[in-house]
């Protein structure tokens, strides 16, 4: 590794290599419960897409692996370094170069974190609505991945909100694709193809993003329902009423007792509704004028209960701010508990409900403990997987992930394959499509020196 380190010190400048014991134990991850953790021999920290473009000419040179990381928050294993390869850490790409109020867009290195962002955007009453959960996450790691997150079902994901982006080919060319302009029609739109490719066509340097009108007020309901195909059968009666929901998640009662046990959460839920509700729905409304949010309150509140809701309580914004922050890390939650693996299941909403009975069908069948919650707008299942036994845990994320696309859906909504998943998307994924796949990894990346191991 002497020479690499030499060639790499030689761009970079050795305060911003690290080889060896210098090399940080949070550079050998990111948040996977089952990925092996493994130490990269280099992590650069480039400042410029220039920079990258040296060290990617070197390492495809030398046909040398090149893992590109963010924060570090991905749950699909795709960060983790390959042996004898470069790390590249976004870190010290963290400026956040403009904010255009007039076109609504934001331009950003793929370094900025999403906590970073906001109080900026908020000076200018604009938002930029994906927020997948971890604010630490970086906006490249989420481009990466087409992180999603519970506003999807109004906002949409990553891709909806990505207007353009730079980034450097394996081969040392720095492209620019799409721009601050919200349509085009010109060639092939090679902005959506490198979103959530996971790392694998091109190092992300840059974006460009789509901001939204930052909405003063918002409530959060809370609906108790006896059972959760209640739940799942009144969201596309929600999503008809025209309240365009920010937030509409369900939770089932496992994990809701879990939320407010840790969390020390007093939703003001009487005992008996606890003792008899088997799942909530949390819904958000948002609204830029307080008489017109009180009034879709309202009027949500009497949907919920023809639509067979145990009760309808609208939180107090502290409680309704615990809550949501609590939804939000509901997987390092599964994790303290001893989760085994996560699914991120996507189905067509409507289907859930039959998801969720082969769900329940497999855990019987298995021994296992399953038990989650999710994004009830948009048919993406958060499962936590608590089985120890490594043969029967593969059989049930197996069985899990042929019922999503037996019903419509995909085995990963929004965390991403990467060599979590990869044998289950190999095994079960259209070998036609993987094959185009492939072809089209081999255009961007003719030595596969990004990301191997992930996706293929």
């Amino acid at each position: 590794m002497g020479d690499l380190a030499t060639q790499l010190s030689s761009i970079l400048g050795d305060v911003n290599l690290s080889v060896g014991e210098q090399i940080h134990d949070d550079y050998s991850h990111d948040e996977a419960l089952g990925v092996t953790w493994r130490m990269p021999d280099v992590v650069a920290r480039p400042r410029s897409a220039d920079e990258i473009a040296e060290i990617l000419r070197y390492a495809n040179l030398g046909e040398i692996p090149v893992t590109a990381r963010g924060s570090g928050t991905g749950l699909s294993g795709a960060a983790v370094a390959r042996t004898g390869g470069i790390m590249i850490s976004l870190e010290r790409m963290k400026a956040i170069l403009e904010i255009d109020t007039d076109n609504h867009a934001a331009v950003v290195q793929a370094g900025v974190t999403l906590d970073q962002l906001d109080p900026e955007l908020a000076r200018h009453d604009l938002v930029y609505p994906v927020f997948p959960g971890e604010y630490s996450a970086s906006l490249g790691g989420n481009v990466n991945t087409n992180a999603g997150g519970m506003r999807a079902v109004k906002y949409g994901v990553t891709r909806h909100h990505v207007l353009g982006l730079e980034a450097v080919l394996a081969t040392g060319e720095i492209i620019r694709t799409g721009g601050k302009i919200v349509k085009a029609t010109s060639g092939y739109d090679l902005t959506q193809l490198i979103i959530g490719s996971e790392g694998t066509l091109a190092v992300v340097t840059e974006a460009t993003l789509k901001l939204q009108p930052r909405l003063a007020h918002a409530a959060t309901v809370l609906a108790p329902f006896e059972t959760l195909e209640g739940v799942t059968a009144a969201v596309p009666r929600i999503i008809d009423s025209g309240i365009g929901p920010r937030v509409l998640e369900y939770i089932d009662i496992m994990t809701m007792a879990a939320m407010t046990g840790s969390a020390n959460l007093d939703l003001g839920i009487p005992q008996q509704t606890k003792d008899t509700a088997l799942a909530y729905l949390v819904v958000v409304l948002e609204s830029a004028h307080p008489d017109r949010l009180d009034s879709d309150v309202e009027s949500l509140g009497n949907h919920l209960s023809q639509l067979g809701a145990m009760d309808v309580y609208v939180l107090p914004p502290g409680a309704a701010t615990h809550l949501i922050e609590a939804r939000e890390k509901a997987f390092f939650l599964a994790k303290a508990s001893g989760a085994n693996d996560i699914v991120d299941v996507v189905v067509p909403r409507a289907t859930i409900p039959e998801f969720m009975a082969k769900v329940s069908a497999i855990a019987a069948d298995t021994g296992t403990w399953i038990a989650g919650c999710g994004h009830a707008g948009d048919g993406n299942v958060h499962l936590s997987v608590f089985q120890a036994d490594d043969s029967v845990r593969k059989e049930v994320m197996s069985g899990l992930y042929r019922v999503g696309i037996d019903l419509g859906g995909a085995i990963s909504g929004e965390h991403g394959i990467g060599t979590e998943k990869r044998s289950y998307f190999l095994e079960l994924e259209d070998p036609n499509k993987v094959e185009l796949m492939r072809r089209i990894k081999a255009a961007f990346d003719p030595n596969g020196i990004l990301n191997p191991g992930a996706i293929f």
